[in-house]
């Protein structure tokens, strides 16, 4: 599979350089909240996995291991809910973060149980970070998947 469009194709482009400001914001989240970087990764991850995104499951996926995340909780994220092997916390992230990518498919976008398990193991800047971050990884997952970014290639260490 090859990409059908380079989104940095012509760094002066205006696409250039609206997808730049989504990384630098991604960047800042990532570096500076206080949200646990695990748990970051975690929700990127699913994310771009319910999304297709292969380019950004590769990147996430990658990421995880290079920052010591077990291969045996990488492997598991698409199943946490069947799983043992993740913290009350990461599923209350992981659950905010499927039903706010599922929006259109659900009813009521994000349950208020989904929410009040988010709140319980989270401040409100963590939980503002944790809504931007999912935002974020939806918007780039479409941008990924509309232009079939291929995943497989990735270097660990350039993104996050």
């Amino acid at each position: 599979m090859t990409a059908r469009l380079s989104l940095f194709a012509n760094p002066d482009g205006t696409a250039a350089k609206a997808a730049g400001h989504f990384g630098t914001v991604s960047k800042t989240i990532l570096a500076e909240s206080s949200l646990p970087a695990a748990t970051q990764k975690l929700v990127l991850l699913r994310t771009s996995q319910i999304n297709g995104d292969g380019y950004a499951t590769d990147v996430w996926s990658k990421n995880a291991a290079a920052a010591a995340e077990s291969a045996t909780r990488i492997n598991l994220v698409a199943a946490w809910r069947e799983s043992t092997v993740f913290t009350d916390a990461e599923r209350a992230a992981l659950a905010l973060a499927e039903q706010g990518t599922r929006i259109a498919d659900a009813a009521g976008g994000v349950s208020d149980e989904a929410w009040a398990a988010a709140v319980e193991h989270y401040d409100a800047d963590q939980l503002a970070d944790l809504v931007v971050l999912i935002a974020l990884i939806n918007a780039t997952n479409r941008m990924g998947v509309i232009v079939r970014q291929p995943g497989g290639d990735y270097q660990p260490g350039n993104l996050g």
